[in-house]
């Protein structure tokens, strides 16, 4: 019976609106977070996941060993890895395609890789002019990590930390 008499006094005198105005004039007069983009970015995580790329040892080979654990991992299955041996016995890739209409940059891949090899840089910054430029290719993926590698390499040793 009490709460039936609650319920009316609340609706009688529009509690929950008052509620909601006092919430919203609270943000009203709070200092507003804007930025002027493109000429101001805002600041990003370094665990942010954008674009992928391809990491090289300082020798200049790729680190890929083709073990195919990322295109395994893939929720998305956006990975398409074909591999085979090379003349010294070990295994590289012929063909490493990541599909970005696919990719829900989970991250996964990054994760399973056990040289480091496939990672997500800090680029957010990309568009399509075809679909054909959707499809990350082995060469695309190289020249990415050939790019920021620096940013890479430090991103990674700032990871380290927290595992």
């Amino acid at each position: 019976m009490m709460k039936v008499i609650r319920d009316y006094i609340k609706s009688l005198f529009l509690l929950e609106l008052i509620r909601g105005l006092a919430l919203t004039g609270r943000y009203m007069f709070k200092k507003k977070f804007t930025v002027q983009y493109p000429e101001e970015k805002a600041p990003i995580s370094p665990r942010f996941r954008g674009l992928h790329a391809q990491r090289r040892y300082a020798s200049g080979e790729e680190r890929c060993i083709a073990c195919k654990l990322c295109e395994a991992t893939c929720p998305a299955l956006a990975i398409t890895i074909e591999a085979e041996p090379r003349a010294d016995g070990s295994r590289r890739t012929t063909r490493y395609d990541i599909d970005l209409f696919k990719c829900i940059f989970c991250g996964y891949c990054q994760e399973s890789c056990p040289v480091d090899a496939i990672v997500e840089t800090r680029v957010y910054e990309y568009h399509f002019e075809n679909r054909q430029d959707a499809i990350i290719t082995k060469e695309k993926l190289l020249a990415l990590g050939d790019k920021y590698e620096q940013q890479l390499a430090a991103d990674i040793a700032a990871q380290a930390k927290y595992r």
